[in-house]
């Protein structure tokens, strides 16, 4: 693209970002048509008006080209993703042109036997598209829009037979954010990921990929589930209302306020206009979680002033010790605001919009620049500053929201975490209690204070994990510091090695699940097959007064082998592609595993690698693990 396009002053210092998960399902959504059409004209007069727009279960083209005419001033260009065999249900939609875009399909991805559930018909996976909003090389925001696998068995009642293909997905994702944040390009991964923050998919993701995770940015207190899941159980919190829900913890699944979660009869009190069914404010939400996330790279990058070099290398070495420091530049993405939305219902029907609200969010680039020698230590946590759409001012959300809900008060706590400290007592299985809401916590700064401490924590878990790594490849060798202009991603250290076992033993115990539904499912085909030919063999030396029993025996044995021969193309088809995906699942697991725990320092031959005979490591040892 040429540079001409573009002029200095319309490249955005800001990216508003939404994403939506609209519940558009064939057949099986009610109003489908009608509320994907609602849906258009929200996005078409959102305040602010969105840049970029991730929408997932968007499954005909029809819904596609109905949101396209409404937003079509706002959100000319677009893309509609084809995936499987009735399609991905992905669509992005950005205000500049889409340079280019791919469907990556996941390797795991559901089963076929569970037709009903058709997770696996619809081809999962990640819609990606590169959005260029400048003439610069790295002008470029790189979107990873996903639905990842359903949770449908809960425990303790049913054990999550899926929970390895929403890890595997998780990891998969996490590659491909990882390649566009090396790239130098922002980042932003988004979707419904069907799992609570901290989950083991969460932190699969989170601790492999460069990224932030808008919301906890924004709000660290929010919660970690519905107030009935083990983690937040755990943390001994009341149970909270449905305004706080949407204002602090982001609920977008399952919230009191969905008409759509409410029980039948008053789904059908409301659509026959008896009483509108107002929700007030202070109504208890146990249900309510968050599972749609907007994701992003900070990208921050560093710089040293005419004056620090002037100062000399030792005086740069100090500075850089603070991150965005005394005498550097830093810039980078920031969390300017992030919300929930789509709480309008719909204006003839008086349902909710979907059975998901939104998430939105506005990135700030933002440029720090520090010479007060009295500059303060990094804190270890960001925050926001309040904005007219932040969970500070709720006008907005209040005027769309039944009752009109006020925000919550927040719970003043006495230790702050970030989400190492949070990831550290997980593991543990202790929590930590947590830093105030973030009402409180953002009421007393200004916008650029609370801006500069993000890019400070971001910049700073930079410089440790650098120094960190360095210091792991070489004992002996000095801490570095950044040169004169760095651009640094947020790091990532990989989970703990107990975490790698636990993802790996659920790996053995699906593998394990799947070999013995593979066998069973020969077997049935092979004992049609011998059925079927017995029955040919036997009409033979059946009387002739009989022959109504032998065709009987023959439709019947036909139709015993139609349903083995599926059986039997499963075993051989499907079952083995998805044990082959389970077999590279693991190795990658193993070897990042081997990573976290130094193994590949020492140069030690590990157990799930091959050794050749000039003692260099190969690839997957073919029958090691008994797949």
């Amino acid at each position: 693209m040429r540079e001409t396009e573009f002029r200095a002053e319309e490249l955005p210092t800001e990216l508003n970002i939404i994403t939506l998960n609209c519940w558009g399902l064939l057949y099986l959504s009610a109003h489908r048509a009608e509320r994907l059409t609602a849906i258009g004209r929200e996005l078409a007069v959102a305040d602010p008006p969105p840049h970029i727009v991730a929408l997932q279960e968007c499954w005909t083209q029809e819904d596609y080209r109905s949101v396209r005419r409404e937003t079509r001033f706002i959100l000319p260009f677009g893309k509609f993703y084809h995936s499987g065999a009735f399609g991905g249900g992905l669509a992005i939609l950005s205000r500049w042109p889409i340079e280019e875009s791919t469907m990556f399909r996941y390797p795991l991805s559901g089963r076929p036997t569970a037709f009903f559930r058709g997770d696996w018909f619809v081809g999962k996976g990640v819609a990606c598209a590169k959005i260029r909003y400048g003439p610069g090389g790295k002008d470029v925001v790189e979107v990873f829009n996903t639905h990842t696998h359903a949770i449908y068995e809960h425990e303790p009642k049913q054990a999550d037979s899926y929970v390895v293909h929403r890890l595997a997905q998780s990891w998969e994702i996490a590659k491909l954010v990882r390649g566009a944040a090396e790239r130098g390009h922002l980042a932003v991964a988004l979707g419904d990921f069907n799992d609570v923050p901290l989950s083991l998919a969460y932190r699969m993701f989170t601790a492999h990929a460069p990224i932030k995770d808008a919301w906890r940015v924004a709000n660290p207190d929010s919660s970690l589930g519905s107030a009935s899941h083990e983690l937040e159980r755990a943390r001994r919190r009341p149970v909270p209302t449905a305004a706080f829900n949407i204002a602090e913890n982001g609920v977008t699944s399952n919230s009191a306020y969905n008409t759509w979660r409410w029980p039948k009869s008053e789904q059908r009190a409301l659509r026959t206009g008896k009483r509108p069914m107002l929700i007030p404010p202070d109504t208890p939400d146990p249900r309510g979680k968050r599972i749609d996330y907007i994701f992003f790279s900070p990208q921050v990058s560093s710089a040293r002033t005419p004056e620090s070099i002037a100062l000399g290398e030792r005086a740069a070495a100090r500075a850089s010790r603070d991150a965005a420091g005394e005498g550097y530049i830093s810039r980078g993405w920031v969390v300017k605001d992030v919300r929930v939305g789509m709480l309008a219902r719909h204006a003839e029907l008086g349902c909710s919009l979907s059975d998901h609200f939104s998430v939105e969010a506005t990135l700030l680039l933002h440029t720090s620049t520090t010479n007060s020698p009295n500059n303060s230590p990094p804190s270890r946590h960001s925050s926001i500053a309040p904005s007219p759409n932040s969970p500070t001012n709720h006008n907005n959300n209040n005027k769309r929201l039944s009752g009109k809900p006020e925000s919550h008060p927040s719970t003043v706590d006495h230790y702050a975490h970030d989400h190492a400290a949070s990831l550290l007592a997980l593991e543990h299985g202790t929590y930590l209690q947590s830093p105030t809401g973030s009402e409180t916590r953002v009421g007393a700064r200004d916008a650029r204070a609370s801006f500069d401490e993000q890019l400070r924590s971001f910049f700073a878990e930079s410089v440790d994990s650098s120094s960190s790594a360095a210091a792991a490849k070489h004992p002996n060798h000095r801490n570095s510091y950044p040169n004169a202009s760095s651009r640094r991603p947020i790091p990532f250290e990989g989970l703990p090695c107990t975490t790698y076992d636990e993802v790996l033993s659920l790996v053995h115990d699906y593998a394990q699940r799947e070999r013995r539904q593979r066998f069973w499912r020969s077997l049935h085909f092979f004992f049609w097959l011998v059925v079927t030919i017995g029955c040919y063999v036997a009409v033979w030396f059946i009387p002739s007064h009989l022959r109504g029993l032998a065709f009987l025996f023959l439709v019947l044995s036909s139709l015993g082998l139609l349903a083995g021969a599926v059986d039997g193309l499963l075993a051989l088809l499907f079952f083995g592609s998805e044990m082959r995906a389970l077999k590279e699942f693991e190795w990658e697991i193993m070897n990042a595993k081997a990573t976290a725990s130094g193994e590949q320092r020492l140069g030690l031959a590990l157990p799930h690698q091959d050794v050749d005979d000039d003692g260099e490591r190969g690839g997957v040892a073919g029958d090691e693990k008994g797949w």
